[in-house]
């Protein structure tokens, strides 16, 4: 009768000897299937060509990023980038008789007169019955900024913040601001 296979308990087991006998030996590489983790051999690097005189040759010439427009200085910036963009997007809107001017004056907000010029970008349409301002009260794009809006020749009686949220200001997040701020008063034609 053949001898029953033992289920031998931890630490009790033993490897057959046919096993043992049969095993690759860890002496001698072998290849496999399986993915090495070894890094192949560095391959030779072909030298540079040298210039004829022994030099290195040339370094390559980097392109320069061109400045950004918003890197301008402010009123450069409004006055020549800001302005014509804001009207060209307005007049895509359907707004036909829109006036843009940027200048330095008082706040148009009750009890705020007595608060320094303040930079505005004002623009009035519909033949002066509707008017958005956007306030700059230093001369930087990127610093606080605020917007206010008033229909049918009245006062100003709110000024919002604008664009509070944004990490970096540009010319395209500013009008796309002013267009989303007048579409959201229902002032634009495609309302």
């Amino acid at each position: 009768m053949p001898e029953e296979p033992q289920n031998p308990t931890a630490g009790e087991s033993e490897t057959p000897s046919a096993a043992i006998e049969n095993a690759p030996s860890s002496d001698a590489p072998e290849a496999t299937d399986l993915p090495s983790t070894e890094k192949p051999p560095a391959k030779a690097k072909k030298p540079a060509a040298k210039a004829a005189d022994g030099d290195k040759p040339p370094a390559k010439a980097k392109k320069e990023k061109a400045p950004a427009v918003e890197d301008k200085p402010f009123a450069e910036f409004i006055q020549q980038d800001y302005l014509p963009a804001l009207q060209t997007a307005l007049t895509k809107q359907g707004i036909q008789d829109l006036e843009v001017r940027f200048t330095k004056q008082k706040l148009p907000i009750a009890g705020m007169s007595t608060a320094g010029d303040c930079w505005q970008v004002i623009g009035k349409f519909q033949e002066g019955q509707r008017q958005f301002n956007l306030y700059f009260p230093q001369e930087n794009i990127q610093s606080q900024r605020a917007f206010s809006c008033a229909e049918n020749n009245t006062h100003t009686s709110t000024l919002e913040p604008f664009l509070i949220d944004e990490r970096k200001i540009t010319l395209d997040l500013m009008v796309f601001g002013v267009v989303q701020r007048l579409n959201a008063q229902k002032w634009l034609n495609l309302n």
